[in-house]
């Protein structure tokens, strides 16, 4: 979708605004968010308590305090964005780019705190209601104010995508809910001239209710991105097409990321190649494939190489029977890194087990589902397995 006046303001405010992944251009996209986010808010906020003074509705002057909590939050994500951009530093290896999770932290904390408040003053409200007094000014200043937010809420979104920023997608959300929460309290003004029922202070409420709602899923998402979210499926994908690429690579898994904020990602992962290969070369081969992620990805990648057994029919045999085992058990099931030893003529399995977390088993069943699966002849064997949860 486009924005009106944001690829205008990008290019003459931001440096570099194609580089996303650089701290100096995510600094320049927050920025400019905060700066038009508390020019918009305290315009609105002075406009709409005005009004709600005028009219006595305690929906329009929620609405306006509103629009004060989130001029606070414009300037947390300018200071949080700035302290975000800051380079790596001895206390500090892997950079300050999670401030930005905590700076989202703060705006979801704001935003909860004043749906709390607002919430109170409208249950007062309800119990003891006062008739507002219904002014063209006042709708016109509200109609108005719903245009303004659906501009920042398209903007923010829009910068957000941008940079794949979590907190000027949170923004963007608070933006909305502030849209129709400024709606409401339109329409109660309205509806509270032609009836003494407390639509005001229902509206109110309702507006109340809509940002605690909004408070609650930042901060959410942001302490999901603090604990640790597994990578998602397209940066996967890409990881696995790029490795894939190289003509000696087998096979790839166990793909790990650790988010130290959007612009320092670190990873590890397991390729597979074949036993035949010298050390030399795989050496070569995880070297190389790690300075392309990095390029291309942004992915400080570690390389630990599997060697592969591909023309060992021993070998070949009990892959077999333990794939067709898995399958039979749930096609969700997968194993890798199989090697196949003998020992004083004992056979011995290692191997590594991918289940789902919510797979009906515990580990100790599936463990001896397996082992005794191989207890007998002709693949008899002794099975030695690392479960990892998905």
């Amino acid at each position: 979708m486009n924005v009106p006046l944001a690829d205008l303001l990008v290019r003459r405010f931001v440096k570099d605004p194609d580089n996303a992944r650089s701290a100096v251009t995510r600094r320049g996209y927050s920025t400019l968010s905060s700066v038009c986010g508390m020019f918009c808010n305290i315009l609105l906020f002075a406009v709409k308590l005005c009004a709600g003074i005028i009219t006595s509705s305690i929906a329009v002057i929620s609405d306006a305090f509103n629009n004060l909590a989130d001029c606070a939050s414009c300037v947390i994500t300018l200071i949080g964005c700035r302290f975000a951009a800051k380079p790596a530093d001895k206390e500090h290896p892997f950079g300050h780019g999670r401030m930005e999770y905590l700076t989202a932290m703060g705006i979801s904390a704001v935003i909860v705190f004043m749906g709390i408040e607002l919430l109170v003053s409208s249950v007062k409200k309800i119990i003891t209601p006062e008739e507002p007094s219904i002014s063209i000014l006042a709708l016109v200043i509200l109609a108005v104010s719903v245009g303004v937010k659906l501009w920042m809420f398209a903007f923010n979104n829009d910068l957000g995508k941008r940079i794949d920023s979590t907190v000027l997608k949170a923004v963007a959300r608070d933006s909305a809910g502030d849209s129709v929460a400024t709606s409401a309290a339109a329409v109660s003004l309205i509806l509270s001239s032609f009836t003494e029922f407390p639509f005001d202070g229902i509206a109110g409420a309702a507006v109340s209710l809509l940002i605690l709602r909004s408070g609650v899923g930042i901060l959410k998402e942001t302490v999901d991105e603090l604990l640790g979210r597994p990578a998602d499926r397209s940066t996967v994908e890409e990881i696995e097409k790029l490795i894939c690429s190289h003509e000696r690579v087998i096979g790839v898994h166990d793909i790990l990321t650790h988010n130290y904020g959007p612009s320092r990602i670190v990873g590890s992962c397991d390729v597979e190649i074949s036993d035949t290969e010298d050390i030399r070369t795989a050496h070569d081969l995880a070297d190389t494939i790690e300075r392309d992620i990095t390029e291309q990805l942004g992915i400080a990648m570690t390389i630990h190489i599997d060697p592969v057994a591909v023309n060992d029919s021993h070998t070949e045999l009990y892959r077999r029977k333990l794939r067709e085992l898995l399958s039979e058990a749930d096609e969700q099931l997968s194993f890798h890194d199989l090697r196949v030893s003998v020992r004083d003529g004992n056979t011995r399995l290692s191997f590594d087990l991918s289940v789902p977390y919510d797979f009906s088993m515990t580990d100790d069943e599936l463990s001896e589902f397996v082992k005794d699966a191989f207890s007998h002849a002709p693949l008899k064997a002794e099975t030695v397995m690392t479960i990892d949860r998905f």
